[in-house]
């Protein structure tokens, strides 16, 4: 089932490259980025255990298959968006930080309405330059959020680049938002109260 699930997310990949009309080298980009996270799901992979609610934790704060999971939630696990994202992730983790931005890019170019594209363009432009929110990677997030305003995912992207550069701060103003903007029966909604939660108990330790 796992493996038909990643076919599938391919296939939806290469249609929403050929309705954006992606230049040819990055379809190039785009396969070897769905090739890795086949080799990635082979390696990890577990198609055969079933599914089960994680247990909460401190790490879940950074923890990158947390936030797949989050993200998911929030912007959906299908279409071409999301498959945009799996190949920008798959890129940006292998060390193509430069080839993600590229690919998101492009995505951008082809619809520049899409919130979702905007928030993911200022993920890998925040991994891109160090880890830091150069002024590329907060006008990729004011996009976002201009565009999407009553939308939780970029103010909980933002939010989140942010905490990864060390401005707990500034994420916790972004990750309130996020929380304000979440309806109260939203799948993802537990999980960033968990995260205010636990960024306010950082800050407090912190402070003390």
């Amino acid at each position: 089932m796992g493996w038909l699930i990643l076919l599938l997310i391919a296939a939806v990949a290469s249609g929403a490259a050929l309705w954006l009309r992606f230049p040819r080298p990055l379809w190039t980009m785009l396969g070897a980025a769905l090739a890795l996270g086949g080799v990635g799901y082979a390696w990890q992979g577990r198609p055969t255990l079933a599914a089960s609610a994680p247990a909460p934790r401190p790490d879940a704060l950074l923890d990158n298959d947390a936030i797949s999971e989050l993200r998911g939630q929030l912007i959906g696990r299908y279409g071409g968006e999301a498959a945009m994202f799996t190949a920008a992730d798959a890129l940006s983790r292998s060390g193509n930080k430069r080839t993600a931005v590229q690919i998101m890019l492009g995505a951008v170019g082809g619809d520049r309405t899409s919130v979702p594209y905007w928030t993911e363009l200022g993920n890998v432009l925040f991994a891109h330059d160090g880890y830091q929110m150069s002024p590329a990677a907060r006008f990729a997030f004011r996009r976002a959020r201009t565009l999407g305003p009553g939308d939780p995912a970029p103010f909980f992207f933002e939010g989140l680049a942010w905490m990864r550069a060390g401005d707990f701060g500034k994420a916790r103003v972004f990750w309130n938002r996020a929380l304000e903007l979440s309806p109260a029966n939203a799948a993802y909604r537990p999980a960033i109260e968990q995260r205010v939660m636990l960024l306010d108990q950082a800050i407090r330790m912190m402070g003390e």
